[in-house]
């Protein structure tokens, strides 16, 4: 408890200071294990301690990112992300041995272990889960394309690493009856954890419902309960005469307790539940890691994790952005969304942390691997900024290289008349404004133009019966190219925190510069930057909260005067705009 102590005591500080710095917490975490750890501080110096600290943090770790594993979403995911999903890892993997296998040749002790080529080729080919989501939230970019892909493609890649961890174990014994052996002990603790969760944990979970802290400690029972029933599988099977050598890890145990968890109707109470310790998890698992960092022995290990963080990198342009294009996305969202991807993964410091314990690699290969993290994970942030910049200014050599923008369709001769309204950019807003006018203006429908370059969309806004067109709306020449001089009422719904290389106050004063007599409609995020949009050239502005805010108010004052006035509203609403759930717009 003291060693436990003295790590969350120097987490804790470190948290604030890098939090200030604006570096990643994960960073925090590592570089506290090794001050309190044996190689600097000292404060903690039983191998059998940090040994178990960062046992217990994985763990719990890996119970967590079974919680939030969707597996729902990959089958609506659409031929992009299911191909790019599944080819991604195996591609990535390939591309990190054979640079390996290059770098051998060259006589470099570093890349001369046996398993070290296939390690590489995992540490390269998963991003980081913990630190893409944290920054898609913070940029409210959950909900865009490159958010939407770049989830799927995490959740493929936790469930390749899942395979990678049952496969683990049989490296240094790859026969196909070992490696079958491990899947089907897999399989039996998958079966056995489907059935009780099916028939038993909701009972469990209904008895406690009405006292919700004991959510906490049901989960993480039946994580170590099913996991300590796959580590011991084999002596279980032998109580009823079946003798086979099977057995499935603890952290296995843990990932699948966490994913059939995830599938029961008390699952958003559970999640909830053990998010709240949830970085506790992190913070021990991380500390751990640290807390087994040697001292560099050599220059040769930062060295050879500045390459790992490189291949990392060119991994993404190599594997992710072909694939991505080629299976249907984009030139840009593809470009984008694997800049945004170009990190190592905290579950690829899991395999090697097992690794090392399997003794497939030195100590100071698992150094390198959490070095790399650590420098990859501090220029995440950096390359989330500097992505659609990244692109543009690579445009020319993408085109080279045969990586083409959508071409602009032409419309046939009745539809060139120059549009009245623009819709700049289609997002959440956007959709719902089209729904809304097709509802009630379906007339101004044909007079209607949305510029966008999300061009898996573009099928279904034509549906709605506006003409949508290809282009990026923070180029003047493309805006202008498209005929936005002639219109009356140009709109922008999307906000700031989601445009790339311009913003609302921008917009305002290039379409005004365009287009000297429409009506240029813009959104603010502050109250403070309403004033300089009006004086860039906006003829309204409004805010999104303040709109949400004043027909909330109707509802409150319903809801006063009690159920059945609140009900009488709601129906007069559904009456006047039609039932929510049944609104067919082009996002859902």
């Amino acid at each position: 408890m003291q060693d436990i102590g003295f790590c969350l005591i120097l987490s804790g500080i470190l948290c604030v200071l890098f939090t200030r710095l604006k570096i990643p917490t994960i960073a925090a975490f590592l570089v506290a294990g090794v001050l309190v750890g044996p190689e600097v501080g000292g404060f903690v110096t039983d191998k059998g301690n940090i040994e178990t600290i960062a046992s217990l943090g994985l763990t719990l770790l890996l119970l967590v990112i079974g919680l939030e594993m969707d597996v729902k979403k990959l089958l609506e995911s659409g031929k992009t992300l299911i191909l790019s999903g599944l080819l991604q890892f195996p591609l990535c993997v390939a591309f990190g041995y054979a640079v390996t296998l290059a770098l051998r040749s060259t006589g470099w002790s570093m890349v001369s272990g046996t398993y070290v080529p296939i390690y590489v080729g995992f540490t390269v080919a998963a991003s980081s889960t913990l630190l893409v989501v944290k920054l898609l939230q913070e940029k409210y970019q959950m909900d865009t394309v490159v958010g939407r892909v770049g989830l799927g493609i995490l959740i493929f890649q936790d469930i390749w690493s899942i395979v990678v961890l049952a496969v683990q174990p049989n490296f240094q014994n790859p026969e196909m009856g070992t490696v079958g052996l491990t899947f089907l002990g897999i399989g039996i603790v998958l079966l056995t954890s489907i059935l009780l969760a099916k028939y038993v944990l909701p009972t469990a979970f209904k008895w406690i419902a009405k006292t919700p802290e004991l959510m906490l400690v049901v989960a993480t029972g039946w994580c170590f309960g099913l996991g300590a029933f796959g580590a011991n599988l084999e002596h279980i099977l032998a109580l009823i005469g079946i003798h086979l050598h099977l057995s499935v890890t603890m952290e296995m145990g843990a990932l699948i307790a966490g994913a059939t968890i995830a599938g029961l109707p008390y699952a958003h109470e559970v999640v909830t539940k053990v998010a709240v310790v949830r970085d506790f998890f992190v913070t021990l698992f991380f500390v751990g890691l640290g807390m087994g960092i040697p001292r560099p022995e050599s220059i040769d290990i930062l060295i050879w994790a500045a390459i790992l963080g490189a291949i990392c990198v060119l991994a993404r342009y190599v594997v992710f952005f072909p694939l991505m294009y080629f299976t249907g996305l984009d030139r840009r969202n593809a470009f984008v969304g694997a800049t945004k991807l170009a990190q190592i993964s905290e579950f690829c410091l899991v395999i090697a942390y097992l690794g090392l314990g399997f003794d497939h690699l030195e100590s100071r290969m698992v150094s390198a691997v959490i070095f790399g993290f650590v420098i990859t994970a501090l220029g995440t942030p950096a390359l989330f900024v500097v992505a659609d910049t990244l692109h543009d200014r690579l445009g020319s050599l993408l085109s080279l290289l045969g990586f083409k923008i959508p071409p602009v369709i032409h419309a046939s001769a009745s539809e060139e008349e120059s549009p009245e309204v623009v819709l700049l950019g289609f997002h959440r807003v956007a959709s719902s404004l089209l729904h809304e006018i097709k509802r009630t203006r379906p007339e101004m429908l044909k007079r209607m133009l949305v510029i966008d370059f999300n061009v898996a969309l573009h099928a279904k806004i034509s549906a709605t019966g506006a003409r949508v067109k290809y282009g990026d709306i923070s180029n003047t020449e493309s805006l202008h190219h498209l005929g936005i001089d002639q219109a009356q009422v140009i709109i922008c719904t999307i906000q700031d925190d989601v445009l790339k290389g311009t913003s609302n106050t921008q917009l305002a004063r290039n379409l005004r510069h365009l287009n000297p007599t429409a009506m240029i409609i813009v959104n603010a995020v502050t109250l403070d930057s309403v004033p300089s949009m009006y004086r860039a050239g906006a003829n309204y502005v409004y805010l999104a909260r303040i709109e949400t805010a004043t027909a909330l108010v109707p509802a409150i004052e319903a809801g006063l005067g009690g159920q059945e006035s609140l009900e009488s509203y709601k129906r007069g609403q559904e009456a006047a705009r039609g039932v929510i759930s049944s609104r067919e717009e082009a996002l859902p």
